[in-house]
């Protein structure tokens, strides 16, 4: 009788032997991004402006996890960054922050700083280690927007501005380097349950009031955790998802699909 042997196929969406640097990985959706990662086999370099926030999630993750502090606003500290560890398989592009105000209310200073987190900082790192996945010919760069980088929100000019703008970027690397074998993505969250809206809602006179307010955007009424924007990542990471670039990945439980 003829051997039914089937064909041999790797473990679904393993990430076994890839190199992935998670910027903003000490704490909330670059933490939750960093340990889907190494669950599933990657080598991962927390990299984060908390030196002692990073060495914590590596003691944590284990395995090759390493701690890399890096300020994503320099230039130079991203191009250091980038010779210090050579070419990389996965770039996500995850530190940002966010401003609360209508135009009138954003001073100059404070666009500018968005504006060199928020966008400037995935510019300087994905320049840094876009050579190297050339170079190779393969290369994966997920972008964190947001549901505000899609359609506007109330009272978050300087944030929606930024947002847009690594929506766009996105959208022209995929275009540019798509013949180099890079794919290109971004990850559009609706309103997430990390460590900073957790210490937030605390300041409020009743939290679990607080809580439903801010969820009421939300068609399942209640935040997205961390770990659900780290399965999108993970998707987005992984082989079986070659075939998807240049996209915005919505994880905004229905915020946007009535916009």
């Amino acid at each position: 009788m003829k051997d039914q042997t089937h064909t041999s196929f790797p473990a679904p969406f393993s990430l076994q032997g890839k190199k992935a640097l998670i910027t903003g990985a000490a704490s909330g959706i670059g933490a939750a991004i960093a340990e889907r990662f190494a669950a599933v086999g990657a080598k991962v370099f927390i990299a984060d402006r908390d030196q002692e926030g990073a060495g914590a999630m590596c003691v944590k993750i284990g395995g090759e996890a390493i701690a890399l502090p890096l300020d994503v606003t320099s230039e130079n500290a991203c191009a250091d960054a980038a010779r210090q560890i050579g070419p990389i398989d996965l770039l996500v592009n995850n530190a940002g922050i966010g401003a609360v105000g209508t135009i009138l209310q954003t001073s100059g200073e404070e666009m500018d700083r968005m504006y060199a987190v928020n966008v400037r900082g995935v510019f300087n790192m994905t320049k840094a280690f876009l050579p190297g996945m050339i170079a190779q010919k393969s290369g994966n760069i997920i972008n964190m927007a947001s549901v505000g980088g899609v359609v506007g929100i109330r009272d978050r000019l300087a944030y929606c501005t930024t947002k847009f703008a690594v929506v766009g970027l996105t959208k022209s690397l995929a275009l540019d380097h798509g013949g180099d074998g890079i794919r290109a993505n971004c990850i559009c969250p609706g309103r997430v349950e990390t460590p900073f809206v957790q210490a937030r809602l605390k300041e409020y006179p009743d939290p679990e009031q607080a809580y439903r307010d801010m969820s009421a955007s939300q068609l399942f009424g209640r935040m997205i955790r961390p770990d659900e924007i780290a399965a999108a990542a993970h998707y987005l990471a992984a082989g079986e998802s070659h075939m998807v670039t240049g996209t915005t990945f919505m994880v905004d439980c229905g915020w946007s699909a009535g916009k």
